[in-house]
């Protein structure tokens, strides 16, 4: 059996400190080769020839349900030059069953091509950007982890083609619908087109929750790596560096023995916070279940209530602490030395700094929970190697130990501004529950009265005014306070118009949105916010906007005003849908067309309401994938997987008056569709097609 991707990291790992010459690398396995066939003057097939060297493998584009390995993509980046044509292709590959993880597995082993037709629009050359990755694993042994980068090919003009490049809307890319922990692969087209490949239903799923869930997954990395450097150097895991690396270099017989025992050390922080990342992502692992995570109110409250025990816990009122016989017990038998002696070891270290570490793995883990995937597995990776770095780094080279800064009140200090900054994230899910509820109880200017308090007991925090428990007293403000405290009285100052109705952009994908406020229009009726006259079924949206909550309505008062219907799918919990709608929707151009040139309908996925009986039944998502609907919620994210094969938000698309998608016109999203300019761009397109 192939072991799965996140038991190899554990492998190479432990395995690494023993020579580093005997590491291997993908792309020694694998090599990629891109050309173009270009026979037809306006087509264009883009070709990736993929050669693998013996006794070694990659997934398919196409991975069979209850898969975990990392299938491979083969992006071909949408332009205006060309749009794509049909879906990639690739040959049939090996199907195999693993009886061991009851698995079923496709790859391909030797030679391969996959395949992507376009249809040039360009009448001038160009370049085609690619982008493609995978996974390669030695036959019923190991992988390698996951390896990802960017081509380009040049393509030939069009002779006959276009005088003008036009605005095009690719085809939508899509993934597997995941029952199981297969990988989430938001740009991956993953359908075979040749002869003999498993035609498989397949939707798009673009996750919206906060921060973590829109990167890639070398961002995630980056950013959880990011988090750890912050535990560092905290009180709990700051005094442990230099302790814990004397203690090995000194009781190690030799300089390379003590190197090796470090190394192993850091090695087991990683595996331990790795096996973390593995069971979450373990109960993660289907959409399904991603979804009610980013869109339950129950399950935002008891994020909330997480992050706001870890907040008032860094702030000094108490510590986190695991029970105490777990950690005599772990550390009892640490004393037996070896490899599984140090291990113990690690497991000590990890257990007794939970106290600090704690909120940082729990900030990790509820932000990229909602990405699904492996992204709790890379999250994990990423935070445990910026904890597991210094301590071999200060192993190799101990002389660096003499520069590192005493402990000292400063280690109090880091706390405490992240548990304020951490008290202020919370009550974003908050709002979340509060939004989904429609209870009215966090609108926009309480949200923005509270994040204002915080903030502003952050700056005399940092100014020295006030002091929390276990602080020194201040007798100078450091430079460095001083500055960070002067820009968060200026962010404090920024916020304060947002109580009348001001926009507050650096911040709009928080608050809860403008029309959902004590004053949708602004104190005085002043504020962004401009209603028109309202018809039945209408209510105010956003900036100001008369939209439609139902389809039926929308179609019906679309037809009769003879203007486009402007579908768009959002949620109550959807924080890039917050961000279009403050920060594109209301500019110049844009706000005009939506205001008097559409009809606007948004369907909330995640409205809790519930439906009629009469409209509750059973329906089949994909083939083999059943759902009961049940709120309005339910209703509107079959609607948008049954036509356009995709459950991503925000998205938006347009209707004509007889209730059909204009298909020729595409869809927007906000990973294509953030700048104002492209966005109006789409609507342009929209309204002249509606005319012709």
């Amino acid at each position: 059996m192939r072991i799965t991707h996140f038991f190899t990291l554990l492998f190479l790992a432990l395995s690494s400190f023993q020579s580093f010459s005997q590491v291997e690398f993908p792309e020694d396995k694998v090599k990629w080769k891109f050309t173009v066939e270009q026979n037809d003057k306006c087509q264009a097939t883009i070709v990736a020839e993929v050669t693998i060297v013996p006794d070694w493998d990659i997934n398919a584009l196409v991975l069979p349900k209850g898969s975990f390995g990392i299938p491979t993509t083969f992006d071909v980046v949408s332009s205006k030059e060309f749009k794509l044509v049909g879906k990639q292709s690739e040959p049939k590959p090996i199907l195999h069953h693993a009886e061991e993880a009851d698995e079923d597995q496709a790859y391909h082993v030797g030679k391969v091509k996959f395949k992507q037709k376009i249809e040039i629009l360009s009448n001038k050359d160009f370049k085609v950007k690619i982008k493609y990755g995978y996974q390669t694993c030695k036959i019923d042994s190991y992988c390698l982890p996951p390896f990802e980068a960017v081509a380009t090919v040049n393509v030939k003009s069009c002779e006959d083609g276009i005088v003008e490049i036009q605005e095009v809307e690719n085809e939508t890319t899509q993934t597997p619908v995941q029952t199981t922990g297969n990988k989430k692969n938001k740009d991956n087209n993953n359908e075979s087109g040749e002869k003999g490949s498993s035609k498989k239903e397949t939707i798009k799923s673009v996750d919206n929750s906060l921060d973590l869930s829109n990167l890639s997954n070398g961002e995630l990395f980056g950013v959880a790596f990011g988090f750890g450097l912050l535990a560092l150097i905290t009180p709990c895991m700051f005094p442990m560096i230099p302790m814990t690396v004397s203690f090995f270099t000194k009781r190690s017989k030799t300089r390379k023995a003590g190197i090796k025992n470090a190394m192993i050390y850091a090695f087991s922080i990683i595996a331990i916070f790795i096996l973390l990342g593995v069971l979450v992502a373990a109960l993660t692992k289907d959409a399904g279940t991603i979804n009610k995570i980013s869109s339950n109110p129950y399950l935002n409250l008891f994020f909330f209530a997480l992050l706001i025990v870890f907040a008032i816990s860094f702030m000094g009122a108490f510590e986190i602490r695991l029970p105490s016989k777990w950690i005599n017990k772990v550390d009892a038998g640490a004393d037996k030395g070896g490899v599984i002696g140090i291990f113990l070891m690690a497991l000590v270290l990890v257990l007794v700094s939970f106290s600090c570490t704690g909120p940082f793995v729990g900030n990790i883990l509820v932000m990229v929970i909602e990405k699904g995937g492996i992204a709790p597995i890379i999250g994990m990776l990423g935070f445990s190697s910026a904890i597991a770095l210094p301590f071999a780094l200060f192993a190799l080279f101990p002389s660096w130990l003499n520069s590192l800064p005493q402990s000292g009140g400063w280690l109090n200090t880091v706390k405490v501004v992240l548990g304020l900054l951490e008290l202020a994230f919370a009550f974003k899910f908050l709002s979340n529950a509060d939004f989904a509820w429609q209870s009215h109880i966090l609108e926009r200017e309480v949200f923005v009265a509270i994040w204002i308090g915080i903030f502003a007991v952050l700056a005399l925090y940092l100014l020295g005014f006030i002091r929390f428990p276990h602080d020194d007293k201040i007798e100078k403000v450091s430079v460095g306070r001083g500055i960070f405290g002067t820009f968060v009285i200026a962010f404090v100052f920024y916020m304060i118009p947002g109580l009348w109705g001001a926009p507050l952009k650096l911040i709009n994908a928080f608050p809860p949105p403008q029309y959902y406020s004590e004053s949708p229009k602004g104190l005085g009726g002043g504020g962004t916010v401009q209603s028109n006259d309202m018809v039945e079924g209408m209510e105010l949206g956003p900036q100001g906007l008369n939209v439609f909550h139902n389809m039926d309505d929308a179609l019906a008062y679309s037809k009769k005003v003879g203007k486009p219907l402007f579908v768009d799918f959002t949620g109550f919990t959807c924080v890039n849908c917050r961000s279009m709608e403050e920060s594109v929707w209301g500019e110049p151009g844009i706000i005009e067309h939506l205001r008097n040139d559409v009809v606007i309908v948004s369907l909330h996925v995640d409205d809790p309401k519930e439906l009629p009986k009469e409209e509750q039944k059973n329906v089949e998502l994909v083939p083999g994938k059943f759902k009961k609907l049940t709120t309005y919620g339910d209703k509107w994210m079959y609607l948008e997987i049954k036509e356009f094969n995709i459950s991503a938000q925000p998205y938006y698309v347009m209707y004509d008056s007889d209730g059909k998608p204009m298909r020729n016109v595409g869809s927007a999203t906000y990973d294509t569709h953030k700048n104002p300019k492209d966005f109006k761009n789409w609507i342009e397109k929209g309204l002249e097609s509606y005319k012709k």
